[in-house]
């Protein structure tokens, strides 16, 4: 169906700029001059093929953006505006007073607003979409994220994503950490940027109270 629509309307499109090319009732087109001999030259067409390349151009193009939207990309925009004023406002807050600070977030908010659209976000990413998938593909995937599976998908994954990655870079940190207070005693310099850090860790991990010491033994009793 969208196809169908997508192929109208490009048929009227290419209707609307023949008819504006036609002249005025009344008014007589100027006479055609060619050399005698010589065939004259026909009138450029568009090829009904060139018509239905862009039929499909506009189908994709439609797909694509009914993908972001029920996927949420298409929040991307608004998203990295957000997290940019948060950012600007994080910085700006240690060397501003309060009251210049919301004088000034206000001002970069309506500027940030004025040069950074979401929709231009969406514009370049459509191409982004259209490189990589094929029509049956888009299509495929609006299937997958229409369905309950896919809408929970959408809801869950943001947090599993960042969950995934908060516990990687954790187990990361803590292996790289313990590489480095194996070199310490080679690179002494390690000592001073690790800090507390460099110091040997205590049986039974980070945190762990170091073991007590061992006591001797009692002495046995006299008959």
């Amino acid at each position: 169906m969208k196809a169908a629509s997508a192929l109208v309307a490009g048929m009227l499109f290419c209707a609307c700029s023949a008819f504006a090319q036609i002249q005025p009732s009344g008014t007589q087109p100027p006479p055609v001059h060619h050399e005698a001999g010589v065939p004259a030259k026909k009138p450029a067409t568009t090829s009904p093929a060139a018509i239905t390349e862009k039929s499909d151009d506009a189908a994709k193009d439609a797909a694509i953006r009914h993908l972001m939207e029920i996927t949420q990309t298409s929040r991307l925009g608004d998203n990295i505006a957000a997290f940019l004023t948060d950012r600007v406002r994080a910085a700006m807050s240690q060397r501003l007073s309060a009251e210049k600070l919301s004088k000034f977030m206000d001002t970069f908010k309506q500027n940030l607003a004025a040069t950074h659209s979401s929709d231009a976000v969406d514009d370049a990413i459509v191409p982004i979409y259209a490189k990589a998938f094929s029509m049956e593909d888009i299509e495929g995937l609006v299937k997958f994220y229409e369905s309950p599976l896919g809408q929970r998908v959408v809801k869950t994954l943001p947090h599993v994503a960042e969950d995934s990655q908060n516990t990687g870079m954790d187990i990361g940190q803590k292996a790289a950490l313990g590489v480095l207070q194996q070199m310490t005693g080679e690179y002494p310099e390690l000592k001073d940027m690790l800090g507390p850090a460099a110091a040997p860790e205590a049986p039974g991990g980070p945190g762990a109270a170091p073991a007590p010491a061992p006591q001797p033994n009692p002495a046995p009793k006299q008959p």
